[in-house]
């Protein structure tokens, strides 16, 4: 998406990739709405971006309430007409326990935020999208846990919601209408409010730098750590090592393929 003349919410905007992205996309040209629970952390994103000449405002509210984010759409309809792209970029970390041993209610309440919330995002801007027809993008913050196992101890529930995330746009990407651009946000170990040792991580305005041109040109993944590669192979080394022992190729195998199956019953319709 061109950002230039565009009006773009942030979830989660007010600090850490958030307000990096606002940054950035901002000064490409955009209108930024950004929206969290945090008054006081929105007051101050908004009066930052104004110094640096961004046209910005804020709406306080929680993904997690769906009528919250209706609020917000009417907010930014209300306030520029439309609003032409959303970046559900809203997450939590702070489960920090094995699976057996992590508290259903933490659980719960980290997917409420890290997976409804995007899901809360995606559908109610995705229906505005389809119904006016209008070029628009919805972009969804993920992780690197999304694609492979960063934290191999004492995050399942966190690895979980991002899989998730990915899953979800993935299968986005293919439903969405012809006028509605699709990318996930796939950040490594990134400085912000979530991380609690920084020294290492990438600032987040570097990461903002590397992603936002991938919005520009249309990319779905969105991605920022070369090093991400390096997991990425292990994870599939072991699938396909798997695959090549216990279920390797042979003749007619395509026949029992999901996706070759329902091509086949479309183009009999």
């Amino acid at each position: 998406m061109d950002f230039q003349g565009k009006s773009v919410v942030i979830t989660g905007g007010a600090t850490g990739i958030g307000f990096a992205l606002a940054k950035r996309i901002g000064g490409a040209g955009a209108r930024i709405i950004l929206f969290e629970p945090r008054a006081d952390k929105l007051a101050e994103a908004v009066k930052a971006l104004g110094v640096l000449g961004i046209d910005a405002c804020s709406l306080a509210g929680d993904v997690t309430d769906a009528a919250a984010v209706d609020v917000l759409a009417d907010f930014a309809w209300e306030r520029h007409g439309r609003a032409d792209a959303i970046i559900a970029n809203a997450g939590v970390g702070g489960v920090r326990s094995e699976i057996l041993d992590t508290d259903d209610a933490a659980a719960r309440a980290l997917m409420e935020v890290n997976f409804w919330g995007v899901w809360n995002c995606v559908r109610t801007f995705g229906r505005r999208y389809r119904d006016d027809g209008l070029p628009s993008a919805i972009y969804a913050t993920a992780s690197e846990n999304g694609l492979f196992n960063a934290v191999r101890r004492n995050g399942g529930i966190y690895v979980a919601s991002k899989h998730a995330v990915v899953g979800l746009m993935d299968t986005l990407r293919n439903e969405a209408p012809a006028n509605v651009e699709v990318g996930v946000i796939i950040p490594g170990w990134v400085k912000s409010d979530m991380t609690r040792h920084a020294a290492p991580a990438m600032d987040a305005d570097v990461f903002a730098e590397r992603i936002v041109p991938q919005m520009e040109a249309g990319g779905f993944y969105l991605v920022s750590h070369p090093y991400n590669v390096v997991r990425m192979e292990e994870r599939w080394a072991e699938a396909y090592a798997a695959f090549a022992e216990y279920a390797p190729r042979e003749p007619g195998d395509e026949a029992m393929d999901v996706a070759l199956f329902v091509e086949r019953m479309r183009s009999q319709r």
